[in-house]
């Protein structure tokens, strides 16, 4: 008697049983549990009151929830000398520069490394992966030193044009591309008379589209919950990260510590969720075979 075959959504599944199956998912649940318990904590606390704050052992549960947290957090944010819709705007500004131009450039010089043959490219190619292992705080004071020389302290420019060298992202956009993008693809159009630049924006940023939107996710998440630049001293140029950083100092008030953060953290969370979908779609319809 043949052996009925498991199919899933259409499709033949041979690699694990039922039994496999059922308990990777519950391994994964339990992990993704796990992940989640701090971020639930964090939103319940928000919305304690003072006195169950401090409880010992602390309850993952409110009893009697408040909004006074977040009044307490907006009053303090209308008390200051800088209007908050001016760290807003700085926020906003400086992540959007910052994503964008790390995207842009990420993708073609990743391109360029990667299918553009030209004397020195996996030299170059080995440099982008061993300065991965660089820490910033080696290169702080030739970045500062190069910095002043360019009149960037105390600038917008400082906060932004900085995050557009990220090596991460031109490693993880090349990755991406010496594994999707076919190199006959790429010499089929240069017969076809295609520029360089036409055959990176027509084909092959969509063939990466993954790649490009975990960049643009990465990239906004660690701009926008960064504070302001240890190079930034005018108080119109800091974020609204800082800001709530000195608001919280200045109060002493763990409740409105805990709103502050919950909104903080909404907004990256809010662009994930967005694109998330997309992400696992072109995961699953970007793959050639040469």
């Amino acid at each position: 008697m043949a052996k009925k075959l498991r199919t899933r959504k259409h499709a033949v599944v041979l690699n694990r049983s039922v039994g496999g199956d059922t308990a990777i998912t519950i391994v994964l649940t339990i992990f993704g549990l796990f992940m989640f318990l701090p971020m639930y904590y964090l939103v319940i606390t928000a919305f304690k009151p003072i006195g169950e704050m401090f409880l010992t052992p602390p309850n993952f549960y409110v009893i009697k929830p408040t909004f006074q947290n977040f009044i307490d957090l907006f009053a303090s944010m209308t008390a200051t000398w800088v209007p908050i819709s001016r760290y807003a705007f700085n926020t906003i500004y400086i992540s959007l520069g910052a994503t964008f131009g790390c995207l842009i450039i990420g993708s073609m010089a990743a391109y360029a490394v990667s299918k553009v043959r030209f004397p020195g490219s996996r030299i170059v190619s080995q440099l982008i992966t061993y300065s991965l292992m660089i820490s910033s705080t080696v290169t702080g004071i030739a970045h500062f030193i190069i910095f002043v020389a360019l009149g960037w302290l105390n600038t917008y420019t400082i906060s932004i044009v900085p995050v557009w060298a990220s090596t991460l992202g031109l490693y993880l956009m090349k990755n991406f591309i010496d594994s999707t993008v076919p190199d006959s693809m790429i010499e089929a159009a240069r017969i076809e008379g295609c520029s360089e630049f036409r055959i990176y924006l027509t084909l092959v940023m969509p063939l990466v589209k993954p790649a490009w939107l975990t960049l643009m996710i990465t990239v906004f998440q660690s701009v926008w919950n960064a504070g302001a630049s240890g190079y930034v001293y005018s108080e119109n140029l800091k974020t609204f990260s800082e800001s709530i950083n000195n608001i919280i100092s200045a109060s002493g008030t763990q409740g409105a510590g805990s709103a502050a953060t919950v909104i903080m953290m909404s907004v990256p969370i809010i662009v994930f969720i967005i694109s998330q979908s997309k992400i696992v779609e072109t995961m699953g319809s970007s793959g050639m075979k040469d």
